[in-house]
């Protein structure tokens, strides 16, 4: 088999065109914490590089175990609230607080806002060994700030296909150990990571919610010319480049993750009467946020009073579509820093 039709050879282009882009890179899981699911170099060397008076405070207060300290007190909000909340939120430690994420700005007014947004550490660890129960490892997690956000498993379609990265989820990367039933605290959801991609040459599945066999996938590819899949893609020889190229730009990634992902609860109603709350974690889908952001770019530079179209087919998730441009035209501010739309309205049928 041709070497550039191996899975290794893929997993380091992927890799290496992150490292050439403003990501952190580390080729094997050295550093990596398995019982917390963090990387927490990275973590530490944040809040050292942004927040050092708070943490002065922290230090001083902890009694010579900050460090332990922290990590403590994060991983019981994570458990508590989920990895989404500890990115969007201050997290209170002894006499500080901290900020574990610097999501850009809807202006540029604050120079120091701006600063510390390029010091978030983004980084990709291949072949992370994820439990503690054995030796099991997932291709690729990636990282902000020490904390993991998505994973990825890869595989080549000359010998495999997206499926057969699906059926590792669902089979082998189970979100409480099969033998020992404990929790994997990378798979575990809300907790862990945010979304899990299976990753073909050709195309790209996600889910936010790992379930062993009952895993529910959904496609996050193109399109090709009114088909599904994804059109060839000629400059950079994978289907599927657009991942790496356009979502996990460093950019786009963290406005993803700032302005898109979404913690959504209902109450849902249970035979004997009562209800419980339902939590599912809405992650965009590539024509959701492809239509949003190409829309909030326009209204950027081209001001209001336009008119554009949009067609979604049904269930493709139009609500959410909608929600995520509201918001974000709300806030929106032009290249003189000024507000594009002082209201929104939104008129549904």
């Amino acid at each position: 088999m041709p070497e550039t039709h191996t899975e290794v050879v893929f997993e380091n282009e992927l890799c290496e065109h992150l490292a050439a882009h403003g990501w952190l890179y580390s080729p094997d899981d050295t550093g990596y914490d398995r019982e917390r699911a963090l990387f927490p170099e990275d973590l530490f060397a944040w809040l050292a590089e942004t927040q050092s008076a708070e943490w002065a405070k922290h230090e001083a207060s902890s009694k010579g175990h900050a460090e332990s300290a922290f990590l403590d007190r994060l991983l019981k909000l994570m458990e508590e609230r989920g990895t989404l909340w500890v990115l969007r939120n201050p997290v209170k430690a002894v006499a500080a607080k901290f900020d574990l994420c610097q999501f850009k700005p809807s202006h540029g007014l604050n120079p120091e806002t701006l600063t510390k947004y390029a010091q978030n550490r983004l980084r990709v660890m291949r072949q992370v060994h994820y439990t503690t129960s054995n030796q099991n490892s997932i291709d690729l997690v990636f990282f902000v700030n020490g904390i993991p956000v998505a994973t990825a498993e890869l595989k080549t379609d000359f010998t495999q296909s997206v499926d057969d990265a699906k059926k590792q989820y669902m089979f082998d990367r189970l979100p409480k150990d099969a033998k020992t039933k404990i929790p994997e605290p990378l798979l575990t959801f809300k907790r862990g990571a945010l979304v899990h991609f299976a990753v073909s040459t050709d195309e790209v599945y996600m889910t936010t919610r790992l379930l062993g066999k009952n895993s529910f996938f959904l496609p996050f590819n193109l399109g090709n010319d009114g088909a599904k899949g994804n059109p060839p893609d000629l400059e950079h020889g994978y289907r599927t480049a657009y991942l790496w190229h356009r979502i996990l730009q460093r950019d786009a990634w963290l406005d993803i993750l700032g302005r898109f992902v979404h913690l959504a609860q209902k109450d849902e109603d249970l035979p004997d009467g009562t209800t419980k709350k339902k939590e599912s974690l809405i992650f965009p889908r590539y024509h959701q946020w492809n239509a949003v952001t190409r829309l909030v770019a326009a209204a950027r530079s081209e001001g209001s009073g336009h008119n554009y179209l949009i067609q979604h087919s049904a269930g493709s998730g139009k609500t959410n579509s909608i929600s995520w441009l509201a918001h974000q035209l709300a806030s929106l501010h032009d290249a003189a820093e000024q507000r594009v739309f002082h209201s929104v309205l939104v008129v549904t049928d």
